[in-house]
Order: C-alpha cells, then sequence, then structure tokens
C-alpha cells in the first residue's frame, strides 16, 4: 500500500512540475508581431526614400518625391523611417498646392474609377495638412514632428490662396 501511495505522490509531482511547461507552450515571446519589419521590405523603401530626398532636394521635383513617398506609406506603413517619409511628403504636398518646384501640379495625376484627375491647390493643400498632422499626431516626439509643427503654424498664419 506505501507503493501506490508513493506512486501516486510521484505521479502527482510530475504532473504538477510538466503541466505549467504544457500551458506555456502557447505564449510567444519575442519581440511584438506589429513592430517586426521584412528585411526586403525595408530596404526597397530605403531605396525609395533615398531616390524621393534626391528629387526633393536636389531636382525639386515635388511631384516625383510626393509619388515616391506615397509608394512607401501605402506599401510599408510601418517603415523604419516613415516619420521623414511624412514630413517630405507633407512638405512637397503644400509647395505643390502654391506651384513651387520645378515640376508642373498638373503632372501629379490620380484616377478616379477610369477617368484621370489633377488636384487643385486647395486639395494639395489639404493633403499636406493631412500628412504633417499624422506626423505630429502619430509620432510628437520625432525631430521630424517638430519641423512639420513649424510647417502647420505657418500655414495657419499665413492667407489661404485663392
Amino acid at each position: 500500500m506505501r507503493v501506490s501511495y508513493f506512486l501516486t505522490f510521484v505521479l502527482l509531482l510530475v504532473f504538477c512540475i510538466s503541466a505549467p511547461a504544457a500551458f506555456g507552450q502557447g505564449v510567444r515571446s519575442g519581440p511584438d508581431s506589429s513592430t517586426l519589419r521584412d528585411p526586403d521590405l525595408e530596404r526597397d523603401s530605403l531605396h525609395n526614400l533615398e531616390v524621393a530626398k534626391n528629387y526633393f532636394k536636389l531636382k525639386k521635383a515635388y511631384v516625383a518625391a510626393l509619388k515616391r513617398c506615397e509608394e512607401i506609406i501605402a506599401g510599408n506603413p510601418n517603415f523604419a523611417r516613415i516619420e521623414e517619409v511624412l514630413l517630405m511628403a507633407g512638405q512637397s504636398s503644400l509647395w505643390l498646392s502654391q506651384s513651387k518646384g520645378k515640376q508642373n501640379p498638373n503632372l501629379y495625376v490620380s484616377f478616379d474609377g477610369g477617368e484621370k484627375k489633377t488636384l487643385t491647390s486647395e486639395q494639395f493643400r489639404e493633403m499636406g495638412v493631412g500628412y504633417l498632422k499624422k506626423l505630429v499626431n502619430d509620432y510628437p516626439d520625432s525631430p521630424f514632428a517638430k519641423e512639420a509643427q513649424v510647417e502647420l503654424s505657418a500655414l495657419d498664419a499665413a492667407p489661404k490662396q485663392p
């Protein structure tokens, strides 16, 4: 009889020790899946960012810069440098609303159904404000957010264009 008590005790002890390990198998550890980044997608996004910066800074081609930024935002919203992309998209849009740069704003074409549409200066302005506000709201501690806030403050102080 003592043997059966002893075996029961041993089996109970084994169960108590192994049960937590069995329950823990479904729990993931490691980085949050929302912050995991695909290395190939990051590399493509970084290339697009470098090309956009070239268009933006060197060529003053704001339509081309905006298109590259939009490609990054749509395809890789978790890009490691998305704050910089949002700032450039916002500034490009705002400056297109003011017809700045070397490209005609009419080169920016969107499609509504099968119909090509160009944006008005007010639509460019709204789009730019949207990008800048997203940057300020989603990444308030970013150094790019400070620059976006300066842009937004300047818009508030400036009279709207007709």
